[in-house]
């Protein structure tokens, strides 16, 4: 499940974002290495949302830094 978690999110960030599918791993920062902003944070959020009907919540959004934080935070709401 984490491994379609992380597909579901490389091919968001790829199409969505336009980012190089190479510069995406689990260790990769969402803010400084693929030079996401607060707005860009928001779609990203909320093209999640349509794309797993999982809903992560601002503050826990907040906390994220890492394409892993992402996925993580993600399957964690589907154990829930």
């Amino acid at each position: 499940m984490k491994n379609q978690l992380y597909q579901q999110l490389t091919e968001l960030l790829v199409n969505y974002f336009e980012l190089p599918a190479s510069m995406i791993t689990h260790e990769t920062d969402l803010y400084d290495e693929l030079e996401l902003d607060s707005i860009d944070a928001i779609d990203l959020m909320v093209k999640l949302r349509e794309l797993t009907d999982l809903d992560i919540e601002p503050d826990a959004f907040k906390k994220i830094r890492t394409v892993g934080d992402v996925v993580n935070e993600l399957q964690q709401l589907q154990g829930a």
